[in-house]
């Protein structure tokens, strides 16, 4: 979503705004962040009258809403905050049964930093909430890396390794799937695929390019959105394109220019994602 840099957060006692015409919603989200930052002060409103209200006494370093709010809209919400003093950089997630089918039709604006869809589950959205607040690196896990800029592919590597993600770069497609056909081949490991995550650019001067490599994965190699995630990097501003790619299987998108904790967050959120169980329902 955004591309602006994301302000640091108070990782001692972070202020988080929940903003949910339910109670019920505003609760499960207020036990989630307890039980998962015990030390996070909570801000519940149930309207944007509310929030706007709440936003004059303090600022916040997270802001989770629901998509439909008894007096607007969750997009709405996120302008409302963009607004306030002080808060032009904290993150603004939506959180909705609806998300998927907003972002792969491009409805959500710059102001929305990312979305939460509740058919994930509650585990879900406590990873998903620690890893804006207090993000946690998962040793060892390998991102496969598509690019053929060697200048954008030591910086973006540079980024993920600092978290302790072990990046696999390839320059195109073919040695990428040549890479991931080798695993597939020998059934090594149990069905390793040769990777935890791909992360691929979608523009690539050989024959084949990002969307290739997608339709691949999904199709021939038959690994769904858990089994191995992808996130594609782009800077094509076309919401056709960019819902293009995610209804072709794409997990989520990084916008172009990659700003770091927005990258290594989606990153490490579809890592844990795709390590979950079954998911027990967040409520609407």
């Amino acid at each position: 979503m955004q591309s602006q840099n994301l302000r640091h957060f108070d990782n001692t006692a972070p202020r988080v705004m929940v903003v949910d015409g339910s109670k019920l919603v505003r609760k499960l989200i207020a036990d989630v962040l307890a039980r998962e930052l015990p030390n996070a002060r909570i801000v519940q409103c149930g309207t944007i009258i509310e929030a706007r209200l709440a936003l004059d006494h303090g600022e916040v370093d997270l802001v989770t809403t629901s998509l439909v709010l008894p007096d607007g809209d969750g997009i709405a919400l996120a302008r409302a905050v963009r607004e306030a003093a002080g808060q032009a950089y904290v993150p603004v997630i939506v959180v909705s049964g609806d998300a998927q089918a907003h972002l792969e039709a491009r409805r959500f604006t710059e102001d929305v930093t990312d979305y939460f869809d509740k058919s994930l589950g509650q585990s879900a959205l406590a990873a998903f909430i620690r890893g804006y607040v207090q993000p946690q690196p998962i040793p060892g896990a390998r991102v496969l890396y598509v690019e053929d800029s060697r200048v954008v592919a030591v910086a973006t590597k540079r980024m993920l390794e600092r978290h302790a993600l072990q990046v696999l770069h390839f320059i195109g497609v073919e040695e990428a799937l040549e890479h991931l056909e080798a695993h597939r081949a020998s059934g090594r490991d149990g069905g390793d695929a040769g990777a935890d995550l791909v992360l691929t650019d979608v523009y690539l001067k050989g024959e084949l390019g990002g969307k290739d490599l997608l339709a691949r994965l999904r199709n021939d190699f038959a690994y769904g959105k858990r089994r191995l995630p992808v996130l594609v990097m782009t800077g094509d501003a076309n919401r056709d394109n960019q819902s293009e790619l995610l209804r072709a299987g794409a997990n989520d998108l990084v916008l172009k220019p990659i700003e770091e904790r927005l990258l290594v967050t989606k990153t490490l959120f579809q890592l844990r994602l795709s390590r979950l169980g079954t998911p027990a329902a967040v409520p609407a």
